[in-house]
C-alpha cells in the first residue's frame, strides 16, 4: 500500500536506490492498492482470495483511519479505545472502538472510521458469499458479534415488536438441540412443540400438525413460527416453503433457523423458495460453521422483498458491539475469494457423497446400515441395532464415548428412552427429536472443511470401535 509512500516519497526515494528498483517497488506496492480500490468499487469478494500480507496491509491502514490511532489524538471521553496491553491491541489490529453507535449497530462512528469501513465491507461480502452458496433474492446480511442462539434471541425479541401485544408463543418444529428452546425462553416466549413425522427413517416437517398448533392457539396469540433447515440426521430440514406458505396465510410470523445451511445448496434452495412463496421474517445463520472461523458471530438476513426484521436487529442492539468476530469473517473471505469460496463448497459436496459410500461400506460389514434421510444433505445416521442387541442392557450410548477417545470428535449417539427437561420444558426421546424414534444411532456430518482424508481415518476408528465392543460383549457374556 501507497499510504506511507506518497509519489512525492518514491521520487525522494530515488535519491537514495536506483530509480529503476524504485520504480519497480511502486509498482508492487501499487498492485496491492489496486486490490483495495477494486474492493471499494466492486462491493463483493475478490475472484482470487488476497495473500496474507495484503490483508495485513489493509487492516493496519484501515486501523489508522480510527481516532486512537491518530497521530495527535488526545482523547479526554471515557471510551476511547484504551487498550492496556499491547499484546492485546495486536491482536485486535488497534481496532478498538468496535462498531454501530446506540442506536444502531451497523451506523457509522465518528471516531472509527476505518472500523465502520471494515463493518460495512464485511455485511457486502458475507451477502456475496450467500449469493454465490445459493441464497437468491436476498436483502442486506447482517454480521453481529453474537453466536446463533443469542442472535436467535434478538430476532425473537424483533418480531415480538411486531405484532399483537397478546402473540406471545412460538410455534417450534422440534429439533432437539437446547440452543433454540433457550432462545424462545430468553426472549419471553412461551414454546409450542411440534414434533416430526416418522416417514421411512427420515423425520419429516409435520405440517398439519404445525397448522393445527398455530390454530389452536389462534393466529393473533402466536409471535412466529420456527423452522430449522440444517440438523442432525434422521432429521430432515423442515420445509421452510410450505410453512411460510402457511404463514402468509395465517398472518404470523415466521424465522428460519439456518445455522449452518450456507454449505449446502439444497439448503439455500429452500430457504429461497420460502421468502419467494410465502413469508420469511428472517433467516440466521451461524458464521463459525459456514465460514470457518472461531465461534462468535452469527449473519441474519431475509428476501429482498420483506427487510422490516433485519432492520428491526440492526436498530435495537444494545449499544456498540465488537468488531472482532465481524474481522475473522472479513480476513477469511477475503483470503477465499469466490473461487476459494466455490471451491470449499465443491469440496464438502464431494466429501458427503464419499461420506455415505465409506460410511456405509464400513457399518454394514458389522451389521448395521445407514440411515435413509434424502432430506439431510450435511449430516447422515447409522444405525446401532445390531450392537445393542449384544449390550447387557441394551444401552449403547457409551459407544460416542468410545469413538471421543479414539481422537474422533463430532459424533452423536442417540438412545431411546432419554428424557430431558430443558428450561422447564420436558422432551421424551431427547436427542432424536421424536419422543420414541424406533432404533439408537450415531450420527456423523459431511461439513465444510471436512476432508476425505478425515472420512478415511474416521472409518479405521470405527472398525476398532466395533471390533472393541463386539470384544467386550462376548467377554460379558462369557463371563455370565
Amino acid at each position: 500500500s501507497e499510504v506511507m509512500f506518497s509519489p512525492e516519497a518514491y521520487a525522494l526515494a530515488e535519491g537514495l536506490v536506483s530509480k529503476a528498483y524504485i520504480n519497480q517497488g511502486s509498482q508492487a506496492t501499487a498492485r496491492r492498492s489496486k486490490l483495495v480500490t477494486s474492493l471499494l468499487s466492486e462491493r463483493r469478494l475478490p475472484k482470487d482470495g488476497w495473500d496474507d500480507h495484503s490483508i495485513e496491509s489493509f487492516l493496519s491502514e484501515a486501523a489508522m483511519m480510527d481516532s486512537n490511532n491518530f497521530l495527535d489524538n488526545v482523547g479526554v471521553g471515557e471510551r476511547e479505545a484504551r487498550v492496556y496491553s499491547p499484546l492485546v491491541a495486536r491482536r485486535h489490529w488497534n481496532l478498538a472502538h468496535g462498531i454501530g453507535r446506540s442506536g444502531d449497530v451497523a451506523a457509522e462512528q465518528p471516531k472509527a472510521a476505518g472500523s465502520s469501513l471494515l463493518n460495512k465491507l464485511t455485511n457486502l461480502l458475507v451477502a456475496d458469499a450467500m449469493r454465490i452458496a445459493g441464497l437468491e433474492d436476498m436483502g442486506p446480511a447482517l454480521v453481529l458479534p453474537l453466536a446463533t442462539g443469542m442472535t436467535l434471541t434478538l430476532v425473537l425479541l424483533a418480531v415480538k415488536s411486531k405484532r399483537p401485544k397478546t402473540a406471545t408463543k412460538v410455534v417450534w418444529c422440534r429439533l432437539d438441540q437446547k440452543t433454540c428452546v433457550k432462545a424462545v425462553l430468553s426472549a419471553g416466549l412461551e414454546l409450542v412443540v411440534v414434533s416430526p413425522k416418522l416417514v421411512g427413517d427420515q423425520l419429516c416437517t409435520d405440517l398439519h400438525a404445525v397448522r393445527a398448533a398455530v390454530e389452536a392457539a389462534g393466529p393473533s396469540n402466536v409471535c412466529c413460527v420456527v423452522t430449522s433447515t440444517s440438523c442432525f440426521a434422521p432429521r430432515a430440514g423442515d420445509a421452510c416453503s410450505d410453512v411460510a406458505k402457511m404463514c402468509a396465510e395465517l398472518d404470523v410470523g415466521h424465522v428460519v433457523n439456518n445455522a449452518y445451511g450456507v454449505q449446502a445448496t439444497a439448503l439455500c434452495k429452500e430457504v429461497t423458495r420460502a421468502w419467494r412463496r410465502g413469508r420469511v421474517d428472517a433467516v440466521v445463520q451461524s458464521t463459525d460453521k459456514n465460514f470457518m472461523v472461531p465461534v462468535g458471530g452469527a449473519v441474519v438476513c431475509s428476501g429482498k422483498g420483506n427487510t422490516e426484521i433485519v432492520d428491526a436487529v440492526r436498530k435495537s442492539y444494545p449499544g456498540r458491539a465488537s468488531i472482532s468476530p465481524v474481522l475473522d469473517v472479513l480476513i477469511t473471505l477475503l483470503s477465499m475469494g469466490s473461487d476459494g469460496w466455490q471451491r470449499c463448497l465443491e469440496d464438502r459436496r464431494d466429501v458427503y457423497e464419499y461420506m455415505r459410500t465409506k460410511l456405509g461400506e464400513c457399518v454394514g460389514e458389522f451389521g448395521e446400515r445407514l440411515l435413509d434421510t434424502p432430506g439431510n444433505p450435511i449430516s447422515m445416521g447409522v444405525s446401532l441395532e445390531t450392537h445393542a442387541k449384544l449390550s447387557e442392557d441394551g444401552d449403547v450410548s457409551f459407544f460416542g464415548s468410545m469413538l471421543f477417545s479414539r481422537c474422533v470428535s463430532g459424533t452423536r449417539v442417540v438412545a431411546p428412552g432419554k428424557r430431558q427437561d430443558v428450561g422447564g420444558v420436558v422432551f421424551d426421546g431427547f436427542g432424536a427429536s421424536h419422543d420414541a424414534y424406533p432404533v439408537p444411532y450415531f450420527t456423523a456430518a459431511a461439513a465444510l472443511g471436512t476432508t476425505r482424508e478425515d472420512v478415511d481415518r474416521f472409518c479405521a476408528q470405527l472398525r476398532k470401535c466395533f471390533k472393541d465392543f463386539r470384544k467386550k460383549a462376548a467377554k460379558r457374556g462369557r463371563e455370565a
